[in-house]
């Protein structure tokens, strides 16, 4: 039979496997502890820091960009299966909010949404042909905006890219993208 910290670090490592987001105040809140025990409940588990983390879970999916450069991903990129899905975070700062509302601007959600699209298409240059965007909750100062987005529709080289995005399991923006790939001989590009 599991002992109190091993069920614990079971429930601990659950979490992360759902939400690997999850920093240690929100953890040590979900399962009624300390944030010092859940330091040394990560410790044990050679389970790293959020920061670092995201950090390893990004630098292994730079490398599979076609369409953009890893610093044209608005956000970090955390996860990527071009041709399938795509996770990026975007924390917001306070050089991204409206100063006397601390709530985000919008076009960082739009560009959230939009490069990790591109980012999906299996081609050098792929651009935006068409975009649709509700904006459903505001996102303040401090937030971590997690988008999800999925290839729904292929048509020769016209990609339709559903995205979401949300801040701790609140969707707060949801949009379709249409993404075209271009190659040299039937774009206008050089």
């Amino acid at each position: 039979m599991a002992s109190g910290k091993e069920l614990r670090r079971q429930q601990l490592q659950s979490l992360l496997h759902f939400d690997p987001f999850l920093n240690d105040h929100q953890l040590a809140d979900k399962l009624d502890v300390s944030v010092a025990t859940i330091r040394l409940d990560r410790m044990a588990l050679n389970i790293p820091e959020l920061r670092e983390r995201t950090k390893e879970m990004a630098a292994k999916n730079y490398a599979k960009l076609k369409a953009l450069e890893g610093y044209e991903i608005i956000g970090e990129l955390i996860d990527l299966e071009i041709g399938e899905y795509g996770i990026s975070l975007l924390s917001v700062t306070n050089d991204m909010i409206f100063e006397r509302t601390n709530i985000l601007r919008g076009h960082y959600l739009f560009a959230q949404g939009n490069s990790l699209a591109v980012a999906l298409v299996d081609a050098k240059v792929a651009l935006t042909a068409a975009a649709s965007v509700k904006y459903l909750k505001p996102v303040k100062k401090g937030e971590r905006v997690v988008a999800k987005a999925s290839l729904t529709a292929k048509s020769g080289s016209r990609h339709t890219i559903h995205v979401e995005g949300l801040v701790n399991r609140d969707l707060v923006f949801k949009g379709e993208y249409v993404v075209v790939a271009f190659n040299k001989k039937e774009g206008d590009f050089n």
